[in-house]
């Protein structure tokens, strides 16, 4: 069965192969280029953070608010990006998204002071939570269904693991080499090219006629998801028994409850409950939480542990990951080959448990690792077996949506992924510095250098950082363990 359809309608057979059919690669590659760029702004401002305080007077908390604000519009407005697509026109929506996100890149690479510089991070956020769920859809939408769809969710699940995993290198080397001010800038180049290769190889898919965007259901769910978010990461500051913090926690939830109840009600609502009913939907999108709850955590710890604890220079620090970035992308297009054979469920729990032996592995870092032994070969087989699991979630999750729910399930693969994430490096985080048993910076070793006796005050942290990845591992394994008894079992073909 197609997952979406080829033609806008019964007309345009009319239309010349050329138009009706545009290359499905050339669709991949714009779609896959807008997704790297806006996974690659969740982490590539990390090493700037340090010459923006000195730059611009941030405060310590002016300086979370520049992370914070991305991630937390990108993950508030992801659904809202999703159903957008669906009834807007996934091109309209992947064209409008990447022209916000570009024109905030210029206003936040100028910004003289810190609140234009936390607001254009706000408005990049909001512009990738439209590109984001449509670059999915297009994906599939380009492709037919079967092993070459397949292939291309690998390639887009590759292309935004890799821009995620790529933040750090590319953030070093801009800052080494230009300035802060790059970090943001470079995306203005980018994305001149990919909207202009989005006009000329895209074409807009069906819409939803007739339909009307549920307002009181997009407020609801929007101000859930920010105001959890807001909570999530708050508890890198606050705490997790912080009064504020648990309130907004509990406002974030009370909100997606008030969600649930009205779209229950609503004639048109902007999620359907109902796909929630599909087992594959369910399971996958709890999966892909489970598993980018341990991966967005892994290149956090990965980088100040590299900087921190063994010495390394920001670019170091980076290219030290590039292996790790390399064998992500090489899981995620392993994955289609093996589909066919194995059966989605059985590469995703095979992915999980790969990913999870790795974490182990990483868990038994020191204060004196080397970087075969604590970086290469552990970040490897972690990342190796994130990339297979993802993408037969991702097209589990996908190929059970009906075409009017199409970018709303992409728009709630990609919400579960940006969730998870926020939620396991909050967590993570609060089990390393406990573990430690002392608080911890990210960033001060960005501004001492690689100092003797100052890596030497850091070898209290590599306890909790062990710790994070041992929690890594058994979330990975519970994610499995989910993944064999809630996912379909693989249909065997005959003949």
């Amino acid at each position: 069965m197609t997952f979406m359809p080829q033609t806008d309608s019964a007309t345009s057979a009319s239309l010349t192969p050329s138009i009706r059919t545009p290359r499905p690669w050339l669709v991949v590659l714009t779609a896959c280029a807008g997704q790297f760029l806006v996974v690659l702004d969740v982490s590539v401002v990390n090493v700037a953070l340090p010459s923006m305080r000195t730059d611009l007077g941030l405060s310590a908390f002016g300086l979370q608010w520049v992370l914070s604000a991305y991630s937390i519009a990108f993950a508030g407005f992801m659904l809202l990006g999703g159903r957008a697509a669906d009834l807007y026109g996934r091109k309209a929506m992947f064209l409008l998204g990447l022209g916000l996100f570009t024109a905030a890149s210029v206003v936040g690479g100028l910004a003289p002071e810190g609140q234009y510089l936390i607001g254009a991070r706000a408005v990049q956020g909001l512009g990738a939570a439209l590109v984001s769920p449509a670059t999915l859809t297009l994906v599939t939408g380009a492709v037919a269904a079967g092993p070459a769809r397949t292939r291309a969710i690998g390639t887009w699940t590759a292309v935004g693991a890799a821009g995620g995993a790529a933040g750090g290198f590319v953030g070093g080397v801009l800052v080494d080499l230009l300035s802060w001010r790059w970090v943001l800038l470079i995306n203005v180049p980018i994305g001149v090219l990919v909207l202009a290769a989005a006009l000329l190889w895209l074409r807009e898919g069906a819409t939803g006629t007739g339909r009307r965007l549920d307002l009181p259901g997009a407020v609801l769910v929007t101000g859930g998801l920010a105001t959890l978010a807001y909570g999530i990461v708050q508890t890198e500051e606050a705490g997790w028994t912080d009064p504020a913090t648990l309130l907004t926690l509990l406002g974030g939830l009370a909100l997606l409850a008030v969600f649930v109840a009205v779209e229950a009600r609503t004639a048109a609502p902007l999620m359907p409950l109902k796909i929630f009913r599909n087992r594959a939907v369910s399971a996958a999108n709890a999966a892909i939480l489970l598993c980018g709850s341990s991966s967005f955590g892994m290149w956090f710890f990965m980088t100040v542990y590299a900087q921190n604890v063994l010495g390394y220079t920001p670019i170091q620090a980076g290219l030290a990951l590039v292996p790790s970035s390399l064998s992500v992308i090489l899981g995620s297009k392993l994955a289609p080959r093996l589909m066919p054979v194995l059966g989605a469920r059985n590469v995703a729990v095979t992915g999980a448990l790969i990913g999870a032996a790795g974490f182990a592995w990483q868990s038994t870092l020191t204060a004196d690792g080397t970087f075969l032994g604590t970086i290469l070969g552990p970040g490897v087989v972690m990342m190796a077996g994130i990339g297979l699991a993802t993408t037969p979630l991702a097209t589990l999750a996908t190929s059970h949506a009906e075409p009017g729910d199409a970018g709303l399930v992409s728009g709630l693969v990609n919400t579960s992924r940006t969730m998870g994430g926020a939620l396991g490096l909050s967590i993570l985080s609060t089990v390393a510095v406990a573990a430690a048993g002392s608080p911890a910076s990210g960033y001060v070793a960005f501004e001492n250098g690689p100092d003797p006796a100052f890596l030497a005050s850091q070898a209290y942290l590599v306890p909790g950082y062990a710790m994070a990845f041992r929690v890594s591992a058994g979330v990975l394994v519970a994610a499995s363990v989910l993944m064999l008894l809630w996912l379909p079992k693989p249909v065997r073909r005959t003949g």
